[in-house]
């Protein structure tokens, strides 16, 4: 693999709000990842309807699997744990986001061959919002992917724009741009990310992209996780911020910091007591020995 060229890199993901990176991942890993998502597929096979570790496609079957997605892959093989929270995913991360990354949660988008579905127009950060706006996802592509097998294409710049409604007319969610919005949402100019396998994809959260269906007789598995900075904290109580993996919200590297910044406004913070003990202010106030 050639010499990543950092600086270029970052310049791109800031200006266009993606970047893509031909043959990021090495053989090794490859391979490791791809015999974790042969297993897992093995297991659907078997599954019992409204497992919730697969989404199946409608016309799934044990000996004839297809899948739309494998969700926190992470919570289910430790190669996928390990290459997500402190492997090349996570020096990516670092690469975009600087020293001090927070994970947010992963999923594994099979896109199954023959037909697999599209991925409408959309924005990501609605689905799970967060203090500001740094949060990114980074995806593998697995198999080689060409125009056939519905690459995702993202709007340059989108990233910068508007923020679009993504319920539908009778406002229920729908998870997907209005068609009657998208001209606005210039879909026109996307930009197909295309490459050999193990190639990488950086989008910001409120880039616009989507994809269309797989019509190829190859799967289009792309292993996807979610990252922002350390300082950039998930909103519970909308979205699906309280449905994610066990690993959510974990420090991956670098420092927590002592101070955060909402709405303009940065002030110090209390420390994270989630995982700690924490008995009342008067405690605090008062010392451990009051």
């Amino acid at each position: 693999m050639m010499a990543r060229d950092r600086v270029h890199e970052l310049e791109t993901y800031e200006r266009d709000g993606f970047v893509c990176l031909e043959s990021f991942v090495t053989a090794d890993w490859l391979s490791r990842l791809n015999a974790a998502m042969e297993r897992l597929i093995d297991e659907s096979r078997t599954a019992a309807p409204g497992d919730w570790r697969f989404d199946p496609e409608p016309d799934h079957t044990a000996d004839d699997p297809r899948l739309r997605r494998i969700n926190t892959p992470v919570d289910l093989d430790p190669t996928f744990a390990e290459f997500a929270l402190d492997g090349p995913a996570t020096d990516l991360a670092v690469d975009m986001l600087g020293p001090n990354v927070r994970f947010h949660h992963s999923k594994l988008n099979i896109k199954w061959s023959g037909g697999g579905e599209e991925v409408k127009w959309h924005q990501d950060i609605q689905f799970w919002p967060h203090t500001d706006f740094s949060p990114l996802t980074i995806g593998i592509y697995l198999n080689e992917v060409d125009d056939q097998m519905g690459p995702m294409g993202i709007v340059p710049g989108s990233h910068r724009g508007e923020l679009f409604d993504l319920r539908a007319d009778d406002g229920s969610w729908a998870g997907a741009i209005r068609d009657e919005d998208l001209d606005r949402a210039d879909t026109a100019t996307a930009v197909y990310l295309k490459g050999p396998a193990g190639s990488a994809t950086v989008h910001n959260c409120c880039a616009i992209h989507g994809s269309a269906p797989n019509t190829s007789p190859r799967m289009r598995p792309l292993l996807l996780q979610t990252y922002s900075r350390a300082d950039s904290y998930p909103l519970l109580g909308v979205g699906t911020n309280g449905k994610i993996s066990s690993s959510a919200h974990s420090l991956v590297r670098g420092a927590a910091p002592d101070r955060i910044t909402v709405g303009g406004r940065t002030m110090p913070a209390a420390p994270d007591w989630y995982k700690g003990k924490y008995t009342s202010i008067f405690a605090q106030q008062q010392g451990p020995d009051s």
